[in-house]
């Protein structure tokens, strides 16, 4: 299990990567809204075929 900081590092850089919002902007969301951006990137991902790794990294994600 990654440490808190660690976890948030990940949801910042997987946010940013997608949807390439400013680290303060993501910053602004609170956890559950960040996790359920996540989920969202990872559904549509999943949905075009893209990346798996990278969409399956936070498969099933509760934060």
């Amino acid at each position: 299990m990654s440490a808190p900081d660690d976890r948030l590092w990940q949801e910042i850089v997987y946010i940013a990567y997608y949807l390439h919002w400013s680290f303060d902007s993501i910053l602004e969301l609170d956890h559950r809204s960040r996790i359920r951006v996540i989920e969202e990137i990872g559904r549509i991902n999943t949905a075009l075929g893209g990346d798996q790794e990278l969409s399956g990294a936070f498969a099933g994600w509760e934060g």
